[in-house]
């Protein structure tokens, strides 16, 4: 009988805003101080420069979403109108967009049953690249080596789409700090909780004064960036405000947990390969493992249909899965997922990408924060297990 969904875990709650925000909030809602330039100090400003220090970069740029930050970024290194840029073809919805609003066009570079960028499709579309924007989809890194060994030979900038890898490390390296540009997403469901916002670190002074001016510091605002005035009055005036300043609440919000990434990183590490260890029990669900200079973290889990399904039994799956109180999203099976290529219609004439169609509709999602409980790990994997049995029996 299907598990009584009444009693399955909570998936979509964030852990709860660290006390030590009320005070500051408080005391910005008696003062009316939510404009990040109001005041010296401001906790938009120290929200970049923690930030900046708990990531070992010199700059910081906070912003209103991870999407803005990317066009920033585009726009800092002054790309040119009608710029092309790869980016796997897994990605979100709002990653080719904002390629679109910093006037470039999207080049998609097919993505294998590892979620990872395919590396031989990637080579083969890098000539006549104008830039990298690898987005690390889920968590999952592509092999930045490789990567970056391409982009430098054929000397193209590497922007980093970290939203879903605070706390991920390649070769013991902050993701986000190996391209020329890092950009990170502090939306609900990602690792630091705002609700909206997000950043873009650099240590080039250049890019981070250009970002600057262009998020909207008008007149004289860039007087408060410490280290950068003489940089950012060199572009007084010389470049557009686009006006996607992070105010104060939402820095307040973030700050505490600035002290929280290490922990939660860990935790959403630890349930993570807890269910992926238990839905290796069924030869028809696969997890692909990490690579090998990777260490994730994840407050997901992706896996694959394993063998031979049809549409209707992957249907089947989530179905029961569902029943059973755990709800399973497979990509490509879906009218409107934002994750799927050919739903961004946006871009006009899309490519085949065979690789990439063929394993999103066979790739499941499931959320999987932080903060649950072993119990909750427990109810979950046997949940995915018997909707399996039930689909696919033995």
């Amino acid at each position: 009988m299907p598990r009584d969904a009444q009693i399955a875990p909570n998936c979509y709650d964030a852990e709860p805003i660290p006390e030590a925000a009320r005070a500051e909030i408080d005391r910005l809602l008696t003062t009316g101080d939510l404009f990040r330039y109001t005041s010296e100090g401001s906790p938009v400003a120290r929200l970049e420069e923690a930030f900046a220090a708990h990531m070992g970069v010199r700059y910081a740029v906070a912003v209103s979403s991870c999407s803005q930050a990317l066009f920033l970024a585009m726009k800092a290194l002054d790309l040119p109108e009608g710029a092309r840029v790869l980016v796997p073809a897994f990605t979100f919805a709002a990653v080719p967009s904002a390629i679109v609003h910093a006037g470039g066009v999207p080049v998609l570079v097919e993505v294998g049953e590892d979620f990872r960028i395919d590396l031989e499709d990637f080579a083969a579309k890098i000539a006549g690249a104008d830039a990298v924007l690898i987005s690390h989809m889920r968590g999952h890194t592509s092999d930045m080596d490789a990567i970056m060994e391409q982009a430098e030979a054929h000397g193209l900038p590497v922007i980093e789409d970290a939203a879903h890898s605070l706390g991920t490390r390649w070769h013991d390296r902050k993701i986000g700090t190996i391209g020329r540009i890092g950009c990170f997403s502090f939306q609900s469901y990602k690792l630091l909780n705002a609700g909206e916002g997000g950043v873009m670190i650099t240590d080039d002074p250049d890019l981070a004064a250009r970002a600057i001016i262009m998020s909207g510091a008008y007149e004289h605002n860039w007087k408060k960036h410490s280290g950068l005035m003489t940089r950012c009055e060199a572009w007084q005036n010389k470049l557009p405000l686009y006006n996607c300043r992070m105010q104060n609440l939402s820095a307040a919000i973030l700050l505490p947990q600035i002290g929280e990434i290490t922990r939660r990183a860990r935790d959403g590490l630890r349930n993570h390969d807890h269910v992926a260890v238990r839905l290796g029990e069924s030869r028809w669900l696969k997890v692909p493992p990490a690579l090998a200079p990777e260490t994730r973290a994840p407050d997901s889990l992706q896996f694959l249909l394993a063998g031979e399904w049809s549409d209707d039994e992957a249907r089947a799956f989530q179905a029961e899965a569902k029943a059973r109180g755990v709800s399973v999203s497979v990509f490509g099976l879906s009218t409107d997922n934002a994750r799927a290529f050919w739903n961004w219609q946006f871009l006009g004439d899309l490519p085949e990408l065979p690789k990439t169609r063929a394993m999103l509709v066979r790739a499941c999602d499931i959320r999987l924060p932080a903060r649950l409980t072993q119990p909750d790990l427990e109810f979950i994997s046997e949940a995915l297990l018997e909707a399996v049995a039930q689909v696919k029996p033995a």
